[in-house]
C-alpha cells in the first residue's frame, strides 16, 4: 500500500482519500435505506389499524415513536385532519420538501467523486509522465529505456485507481438516486391514501 502511495505521490493519496469517503457514504446510506424501509412497513400496518379506529392520538404517537421521512409525513396530514383535502395535500408537500435532502443526504457528494476520481487519475498521469521524461532528458539520448517504461508503468496507477474508485461510486451513485426516487413515489402514494382514508371519515373525532 506504501509503496502505491509512494509511486502515485500526492494524487494518489487524494484519491485513495476518496475512496474512504464514497465507501462511508454508500455504508450509511444502504444501511438508511433498509432501515426505514423495514421501520414504514410495520409503521404503516400500525397507522392504519389506529386510523381505523379513528384512533388519532394514538396514530401520532405511532409516527413519533419511530420518526423517518414517511412518519414524519403521515404525521403532518393527521395533525391538519381537520382541515380540507387540498390544505392536507399542501401541508404534507411542505413537510416533504423538508425530508427530500434528508433522503438525498452526501449522494450528490458521491456522484462528485465518480466524476472527478478519473480526472484526478487522469491528472497523476500526466504529471508523472512529465516526470518520466523529464528524467529521460536529464539521462541524454543514451539513457536507459527502462527508466522511462518504469516511470510511465507508474505514472499509469494514478490513472487506474482512478477508475477503480470511480465505477463503482457512478454504480451505487445511481442506485441510491433510484432508490430516493422510489421513497418518494412511494410516500406520494401513502400520503394520497392516508388523505382519502381521513376524508373518509367524514371528520368524525
Amino acid at each position: 500500500m506504501f509503496a502505491i502511495i509512494e509511486k502515485g505521490g500526492i494524487v494518489m493519496i487524494f484519491i485513495l482519500l476518496l475512496s474512504v469517503v464514497a465507501a462511508v457514504i454508500i455504508i450509511e446510506r444502504l444501511l438508511f435505506f433498509r432501515r426505514i424501509r423495514g421501520d414504514e412497513e410495520k409503521m404503516i400496518a400500525n397507522l392504519r389499524g389506529a386510523l381505523d379506529q379513528n384512533h388519532f392520538y394514538e396514530a401520532i404517537a405511532i409516527c413519533e415513536s419511530d420518526p423517518t421521512p414517511m412518519s414524519n409525513l403521515m404525521k403532518v396530514g393527521i395533525e391538519h385532519r381537520f382541515y380540507s383535502q387540498a390544505e392536507i395535500k399542501e401541508a404534507i408537500m411542505g413537510a416533504a420538501n423538508m425530508e427530500v435532502p434528508r433522503l438525498e443526504k452526501h449522494i450528490s457528494v458521491l456522484g462528485t467523486i465518480a466524476h472527478i476520481a478519473p480526472l484526478l487519475g487522469l491528472l497523476g498521469t500526466v504529471t508523472g509522465n512529465i516526470k518520466a521524461f523529464g528524467i529521460l532528458g536529464t539521462a541524454g539520448a543514451i539513457g536507459d529505456p527502462g527508466l522511462l517504461a518504469s516511470g510511465i508503468s507508474e505514472a499509469l496507477l494514478t490513472t487506474a485507481a482512478g477508475l477503480i474508485v470511480s465505477i463503482p461510486a457512478t454504480v451505487f451513485y445511481n442506485h441510491l438516486a433510484s432508490r430516493v426516487n422510489h421513497i418518494i413515489l412511494r410516500m406520494e402514494n401513502s400520503v394520497n391514501e392516508l388523505v382519502l382514508l381521513l376524508k373518509g371519515k367524514d371528520n368524525v373525532f
